[in-house]
């Protein structure tokens, strides 16, 4: 649990780290805000790519292999930013670190799936999942005080780090792979890379102030067109593959179908969190970086219902969880949407919401998952639910904005936003009901 632990903070570190390193960059290498910006989507965007081909490998070639090649690609990419000198070797830094950061969280979950007894894994998979939360608290702390020597210091502390996790994972974690490998997809796999990519330029380069027509210019219509026709020249690919990247079997379990189209939605209102400190400036008249710590109750919250509601998990079974979770959430939303904005509002509505977000995110998808899944395929199902939380987060930041946009701006128009996820979240609550708790409730 340390090492998995450990392994899924340090590549989380690396999400709200950058934030205060981006000024010092900025700086030293003279970017505009354009070129700024890529650092952060690159990531993303890696991130995306890599996470169903580096699923799949490990359950192809064993859990330890992959969990260590993942994490000495997160160092070398750390190592490229420690040593850039221009804004290519900085990008390139970037993205090899996402691409292995992409990996770890996905065997993390396998892992636990592997190791741990069924009525435990709840508990393991809520306290990985609080590791997020104590990211964006620690984060920034932990950035100013090694900005105080330089920016490189935020990526230098990586690579210590990285050498102990692959020494211990070497040491701890499960070799086992596929008896029987198939020839690998590798034509698959260039089709999904090739789609992912389209859909994650044409999400990025979109202008939520203007969505229409932002849909129409020339950085978004051709990638977007592009994902969708290679959308089913993959599906087909991967129905005639003989050991494709992403199962079609994994769409056949109703429950798993459900469990995907909850993820999207909670990712949805996980990004459309981005615009809470923009609300709180217009509707509470404070200052960004007053707005900035309105924000860490709720992610204080976060960190402790995690783990607890993991425990939960493995006492009710994951499906009370998921209906709880969006009640919250639901709940949250609503205050943040409906209410007079004041100091009370928006810190109850952000810790009500942060509390239904927790038990989603750490332990009952990703449980559920694991149940649906056969052993040899547990990599590339968590694989799959973190792509469709990724979708739901690149899609939630333009509704909001697309939205609040709309309606003028400021505290109307975020309030507005957050109306419209209030209904997603209605939805999200009914689509819940369809799905089948396995799990006794053990008194």
């Amino acid at each position: 649990m340390a090492l998995l632990f450990v392994g899924v903070l340090m590549a989380a570190l690396d999400l709200a780290i950058i934030g205060p390193a981006l000024p010092a960059i900025q700086a030293e290498f003279d970017l505009n805000n354009r070129q700024l910006s890529w650092l952060f989507n690159i990531y993303i965007l890696t991130q995306l790519v890599g996470t169903p081909l580096l699923a799949k490998m490990s359950d192809r070639f064993g859990r330890r292999d992959i969990y260590i090649t993942c994490v000495t690609l997160f160092a070398a990419g750390s190592l490229l930013l420690v040593v850039a000198g221009n804004l290519e070797t900085l990008l390139i830094g970037r993205a090899v670190q996402g691409f292995g950061a992409s990996g770890i969280f996905p065997v993390a979950a396998a892992v636990i799936g592997d190791t741990f007894p069924e009525d435990k894994r709840g508990g393991a998979l809520g306290l990985i999942g609080a590791v997020f939360g104590l990211a964006f608290l620690i984060g920034p702390v932990l950035g100013g005080i090694l900005l105080q020597y330089a920016w490189q210091w935020l990526f230098v502390i990586n690579l210590p780090i990285a050498v102990i996790l692959i020494v211990a994972a070497w040491r701890l974690l499960p070799t086992k792979g596929d008896a029987e490998l198939q020839p690998f997809d590798w034509t698959g796999g260039l089709l999904l890379t090739a789609m992912l990519s389209g859909l994650a330029v044409a999400i990025t380069n979109l202008d939520s102030s203007d969505l229409v027509k932002s849909l129409g210019s020339l950085e978004v219509w051709p990638f977007m067109l592009a994902a969708f026709i290679l959308l089913p020249l993959f599906w087909r690919r991967e129905q005639r593959a003989p050991d494709p990247i992403l199962r079609p079997s994994f769409f056949e379990s109703r429950q798993m179908r459900l469990i995907l189209i909850i993820s999207v939605g909670v990712g949805t209102v996980e990004a459309a969190q981005v615009f809470f400190p923009a609300l709180a400036v217009s509707a509470l008249d404070v200052t960004e970086s007053m707005a900035a710590w309105l924000m860490l109750p709720a992610v204080f919250v976060m960190v402790i219902v995690s783990p607890v509601a993991g425990r939960l998990v493995d006492r009710i079974g994951p499906t009370r969880i998921v209906q709880g979770g969006l009640v919250f959430t639901l709940a949250g939303i609503a205050v943040i949407g409906f209410a007079v904005m004041n100091y009370v509002t928006f810190l109850g509505g952000s810790m009500i919401g942060g509390i239904g977000l927790a038990a989603l995110l750490g332990a009952p998808l990703r449980y559920i998952i694991l149940e649906e899944a056969r052993a040899e395929d547990r990599a590339s199902a968590q694989g799959l639910l973190n792509l469709f939380l990724a979708f739901g987060q690149m899609a939630g930041a333009a509704i909001v904005g697309g939205v609040a946009a709309s309606k003028g701006g400021g505290e109307v128009g975020y309030q507005a936003g957050y109306v419209v996820l209030v209904v997603l979240a209605l939805g999200l609550l009914a689509v819940s009901f369809g799905l089948v708790n396995k799990r006794k409730d053990s008194g």
